[in-house]
């Protein structure tokens, strides 16, 4: 299917004349970076030169350039009956969804909608972010470029932001990782032991439960629901013995639960109780898509809690950096498990991740805008299956459905035979079986590209159920 994009969407999409730059470079240098943030998609058919000219008060030889220059640098392609198209140089690479455990295969080419991720496509000033950092690289390649715990710049730049958010850090609080399972790792190998008993709710994130399983943590479920967390059996299982507990309680993954400030002071009161460490999960606290009051950290209830964070859900999936916050006298037992991980994250999306945390500390309202539509899209299964159960979630990135039947698993064949991939509840089983009547859709996808699967979804329903 061919999209355009319209000369008076253009002209909003763009932005203002800098006046330093020719008119024509002006706007090649502007689609080319709405290209680069995702904006304008591969084979989108740009506007006629003759509609841009008069959207955009240009003459029409500045634009004739501009798409000339966008032809020459590889991102337009001018097609014989369908004008000036956008192409992406080299084309798209197929892939690169959130890996589940049990299936790291790629989407086939003629998928209708991948939903077995749940991490947004890049905000708008991603690659204006990663040119910035490009700049300053020269100023570290004297050196020999080792990190281990993160550009002491990064680690203040984190550092402030769980303190504007109401739990006060240093610097040194800051670990810098690879990513939020690259820090839950370091957690495990620094400060707990092999055999150690971990509480973690279930259904809970599937490559959290695979790490744990292959550091040979014994593992205490604890059940929570979209509903709300359940504490009662929280206390049940730290009863047993847990030495620690992993807990997401910011939109939880998948079941979208948000802890609100009555119920964290009351976790963390638990935890100290029982002599449990915490284990915080946070790569979605700053995933906000409605109006609302953030509760604080579980940081500020529980100071002895190490919290692990992320850019993937906030910023973008391939911008490779997590964190990890832990309290001064468990920081050294984190490092020193760090290097044995690995010598330290890129120099480069360190210095990129500055950038997009110092200009939006939090998503971007673009991002905000996607995923907000993107849910009500979703949401358009209930009119379809009205005896589908959901809880509108006021953030996160998925729905957590309740199904009227446990066939969750004949769901996602008959689903798979129509184009759309999706994952079982079981994927999100501690247990690695069960919840057959749950399933979890992520609205990380644009709407036009989720629209066509609802219909197939609610039509592979009907097939499992027969």
């Amino acid at each position: 299917m061919v999209t355009r994009v319209s000369a008076a969407r253009l002209r909003t999409l763009l932005p203002a004349p800098d006046g330093n730059r020719p008119a024509y470079r002006w706007l090649a240098d502007e689609t080319i970076t709405l290209i680069g943030d995702g904006r304008l998609l591969h084979g989108t058919r740009l506007p006629s030169e003759r509609d841009l000219v008069e959207a955009l008060g240009l003459s029409r030889t500045t634009v004739t350039r501009a798409y000339g220059l966008l032809r020459d640098r590889g991102f337009a392609l001018a097609r014989h009956g369908s004008g000036t198209v956008v192409q992406v140089p080299g084309g798209l690479v197929r892939g690169g969804g959130e890996p589940l455990p049990q299936d790291l295969g790629l989407a086939p080419d003629d998928a209708v909608a991948d939903l077995r991720s749940a991490s947004p496509p890049a905000p708008s000033g991603l690659t204006t972010a990663y040119a910035d950092g490009l700049a300053r690289l020269p100023s570290f390649t004297g050196g020999m470029g080792y990190f281990p715990f993160g550009l002491p710049e990064l680690q203040q730049v984190i550092a402030d932001r769980y303190t504007a958010r109401g739990a006060p850090t240093r610097p040194e609080q800051i670990v810098v990782t690879t990513g939020a399972v690259s820090g839950q790792v370091a957690i495990l190998h620094g400060l707990l032991r092999i055999g150690d008993r971990i509480a973690i709710e279930t259904p809970s994130y599937p490559n959290s439960i695979e790490m744990m399983r292959d550091s040979r943590m014994r593992m205490l479920p604890v059940p929570i629901s979209s509903d709300g967390a359940d504490l009662e059996g929280v206390e049940q299982a730290l009863r047993q013995g847990a030495r620690a507990m992993l807990a997401l309680p910011d939109f939880h993954n998948p079941t979208g639960v948000y802890l609100d400030d009555d119920d964290r002071p009351r976790l963390a009161r638990l935890w100290q109780r029982y002599d449990v460490l915490g284990i915080v999960d946070e790569t979605n606290a700053e995933v906000w898509i409605d109006d609302g009051t953030p509760a604080l950290p579980m940081a500020a209830h529980s100071p002895e809690c190490v919290t692990v964070g992320s850019a993937s859900k906030t910023y973008w999936g391939g911008l490779r950096i997590g964190w990890v916050r832990a309290p001064m006298p468990l920081v050294h037992a984190v490092r020193h498990a760090r290097l044995c991980l690995d010598l330290g994250a890129s120099v480069l999306e360190q210095l990129t991740l500055i950038e997009l945390m110092r200009s939006n500390g939090s998503l971007c309202e673009q991002s905000r805008s996607m995923l907000r539509e993107s849910r009500d899209v979703l949401l358009g299964l209930q009119t379809l299956l009205p005896d589908w159960q959901v809880v509108r979630p006021r953030g996160g990135l998925g729905l957590w459905w309740r199904l009227p039947a446990p066939r969750s698993s004949a769901l996602i064949s008959a689903a798979a035979r129509r184009g759309v991939l999706l994952a079982s509840g079981s994927s999100f089983s501690v247990e690695g079986q069960g919840l057959e009547t749950y399933l979890r859709t992520p609205y990380a996808l644009p709407a036009d590209q989720l629209a066509p699967a609802v219909p197939l979804i609610a039509d592979a329903w009907r097939e499992a159920v027969a």
